[in-house]
Parts: structure tokens; C-alpha cells; sequence
């Protein structure tokens, strides 16, 4: 697994590390309405799965602002923000921002995607930061599981790994 540490603390991450090369495991999540939303969901897109702790802290704020910006722009990536936020905090979150195109998925139900992608921190049951990229196969393209939770991820390789996914 994955070393993590959250505000310098070390915890221990709950799940599969996943990995370059691996075909994405499937998950349930939540989107904002409450339906369930799942891996096929996006069947046939590539996708940036940024991953964040809180989706009302500082960094995870401007995480989801730039993946949302750049990735965004380009064609046929569909960004995913998945935290163990409640939806309805997702939901003000992005209305609250202007942001009505930004996709914010909770995985507070279950923990589905956290334990199938190896991201649940035991200690907090929250999500450690992270970004995956998987093509339009499912295939998983780019990993980046965060050294440190309040850090933010390699934007530039998280972005050119979406462009060169196909």
C-alpha cells in the first residue's frame, strides 16, 4: 500500500492499491440527487477521478477548480470528484461556487470507490487525496495517491495523462 501521511500523521489506508496497467475496479458512489452512480456511468469516456479529503477545505477546493478548468477543456475526459463528503454538502458546495458542471460524487454510504481504489484513511474515515486516470476501456492509465493529505497532486502529469488517454 500506499505511504500517507494527513497533517504529517501517518495513516493507514483501507482497500487495493490500484496501479498502472490494472482494469478499474467498479464502484457505487452518490451523486448530488442521492441516485447511485457507478463506473459504467461514464462507459466509454476517459476519466480523471480527483479524489480529495473534504471538498470544503482549502486544497481540495482548488483541486477541484483545476482539474474542472483544464482537464475540462479537453475532449471526451470527464472529471470526477469523489470524496466521503454528504451529497448535500457537495451540492452547496458547487452551487455555492458557480460551479454547475463540476461532477461531485459521495462515496459517505459506503465507502465503495475509498476501499475499491485503496483510499479510505482508517483513522478519519475520509478519502486520501488522489488522482487516477482510466481510458475509455477502463484501463487505469495514471495513479498518483498523494504523499502527504494537505499536498496538492502533480496537476501537470494528472492533465497531460488525461490528454494522451484515449
Amino acid at each position: 500500500m500506499a505511504n500517507v501521511t494527513f497533517k504529517g500523521n501517518p495513516v493507514t489506508l483501507i482497500g487495493n492499491e490500484v496501479k498502472v496497467g490494472d482494469k478499474a475496479p467498479s464502484f457505487t458512489v452518490l451523486a448530488n440527487d442521492l441516485s447511485p452512480v457507478t463506473l459504467d456511468t461514464y462507459k466509454g469516456a476517459v476519466k480523471l477521478i480527483s479524489v480529495v479529503p473534504s471538498i470544503d477545505t482549502g486544497v481540495c477546493d482548488a483541486q477541484t477548480r483545476r482539474f474542472n478548468e483544464e482537464a475540462s477543456q479537453v475532449e471526451n475526459v470527464k472529471v470526477l470528484t469523489i470524496s466521503a463528503d454528504l451529497p448535500f454538502a457537495q451540492k452547496r458546495w458547487c452551487a455555492s461556487n458557480g460551479l454547475e458542471n463540476v461532477v461531485t460524487l459521495s462515496d459517505h454510504r459506503d465507502l465503495s470507490f475509498g476501499e475499491a481504489y485503496g483510499v479510505v484513511m482508517k483513522e478519519l474515515r475520509l478519502l486520501a487525496r488522489a488522482v487516477f486516470v482510466l481510458d475509455s476501456e477502463n484501463n487505469v492509465t495514471y495513479v498518483e495517491y498523494v504523499a502527504e493529505g494537505t499536498s496538492h497532486p502533480d496537476y501537470e502529469a494528472a492533465i497531460a495523462a488525461a490528454k494522451a488517454a484515449k
